[in-house]
C-alpha cells in the first residue's frame, strides 16, 4: 500500500517541479555579453564541475549502499564491529581537501582579475557615468556629456564604462547580470565599477538589494548600441527640455514607483558630489578603498 501511495504522489510531484523551473529558463547571468560576464560565467561552470566531482559520487553511494545492505538482501557482508579503514579515509579526506585547494587558488586569482575597481584593458577610451541609487529609480549622469537620465543606461559597444556608484537613500545594489559583477551602493560613499559591452542589446539592470516597497520596479535598460547610434541617443538626450538643475533634482528624488525613463538635457556638474558630500560634510568616501581614506 505505501509503494502505491508513493507512485501516486511522485508523478505530481515531478511535474510540479518540472513547471517551477520552467521559470527558471532564463538564466541571464549565464548568457553573457561582456568579457567580465564571460569570465564570471567561466568562474561560475568551472567551480560547479569541482564541486560535482565530490557531490555526485555520494549521491551515487549513497543510492547504492541502502540498496546494496538492505535488510532483504543475506548477500552482503555484515560486520557490526567494523570501525575504521585507512584506505577509505585517505579517500574521503584527500579528494576533497585537493578540490577545495584547487577552488581557493581559483577563487583568489579569479578576484583579482575581476576587481570592480581594475580598469578594462582598451584601446578605445572609456566613456564615465555617475550612478545613483533612489527610491524606487536609478539616476544615470553623463559628466562629460552633460547628460542625465532616469532608468536608462546607454553605452557604445567595445567601450569600457568606468561607473562611480553611490546611493542618495538606503543601501542598493547595482547589477547589469549580462554585463556582470553586483555592487554595492551606499549613501554618503562611492564605490567604482568597470564594465564593457562586447554585443549590442537591451539588457535588463536590476537593483539586487532589497530597499523597500518599490524594490520590485526598481529596474533599468541597458542599451548597448554602435557609436553611430550612441551619438544619435545623445543627441535625443540632449533634446530634451528639462535641465537637472539641484531644485530639479530635489524632485526627481522623490520616492516614486515603476517610474518613467527621464531625459535631461544638462545636469549640475558638481551634483554627484553634492550627493555624497551632504552625508558627511562635504566629503567623499570610497568605501572600498582597502585604505578606508576619505577622499575630498
Amino acid at each position: 500500500m505505501k509503494r502505491k501511495a508513493f507512485k501516486r504522489w511522485l508523478i505530481p510531484l515531478g511535474s510540479g517541479l518540472l513547471a517551477s523551473l520552467a521559470g527558471c529558463s532564463e538564466l541571464t547571468v549565464l548568457d553573457p555579453k561582456g568579457s567580465v560576464g564571460v569570465a564570471e560565467k567561466h568562474l561560475i561552470a568551472t567551480a560547479t564541475w569541482a564541486m560535482l566531482l565530490v557531490v555526485v559520487p555520494v549521491i551515487l553511494l549513497t543510492l547504492f549502499f541502502a540498496w546494496r545492505y538492505r535488510a532483504s538482501n543475506r548477500n552482503a557482508t555484515y560486520a557490526p564491529k567494523w570501525a575504521h579503514s585507512t584506505a577509505i579515509e585517505v579517500v574521503v579526506w584527500s579528494i576533497p581537501a585537493v578540490i577545495i585547494l584547487f577552488l581557493a587558488i581559483l577563487t583568489w586569482k579569479t578576484s583579482h582579475e575581476l576587481d570592480p575597481y581594475k580598469p578594462l584593458e582598451s584601446n578605445v577610451k572609456p566613456i564615465n557615468v555617475e550612478v545613483v541609487a533612489l527610491d524606487w529609480k536609478w539616476l544615470f549622469i553623463y559628466p562629460d556629456l552633460g547628460i542625465a537620465t532616469v532608468n536608462q543606461l546607454a553605452v557604445p559597444v567595445g567601450t569600457p564604462v568606468n561607473f562611480r556608484i553611490t546611493s542618495d537613500s538606503v543601501m542598493n545594489s547595482f547589477f547589469i547580470p549580462q554585463l556582470g559583477t553586483q555592487v554595492y551602493a551606499m549613501a554618503g560613499m562611492q564605490t567604482r565599477l568597470h564594465l564593457i559591452a562586447d554585443h549590442a542589446g537591451d539588457y535588463a539592470g536590476i537593483s539586487a538589494n532589497y530597499s523597500g516597497a518599490g524594490f520590485s520596479d526598481m529596474k533599468f535598460r541597458t542599451l548597448a548600441t554602435s557609436q553611430q547610434d550612441f551619438d544619435a541617443w545623445v543627441q535625443k538626450v540632449k533634446a530634451s527640455r528639462t535641465p537637472l538643475s539641484m531644485d530639479q533634482y530635489a524632485k526627481v528624488s522623490e520616492p516614486s514607483e515603476k517610474a518613467p525613463v527621464e531625459y535631461f538635457s544638462t545636469v549640475d556638474p558638481k551634483l554627484f558630489n553634492n550627493i555624497i558630500g551632504k552625508y558627511n560634510n562635504g566629503h567623499v568616501t570610497d568605501f572600498t578603498d582597502p585604505s578606508c581614506v576619505t577622499k575630498g
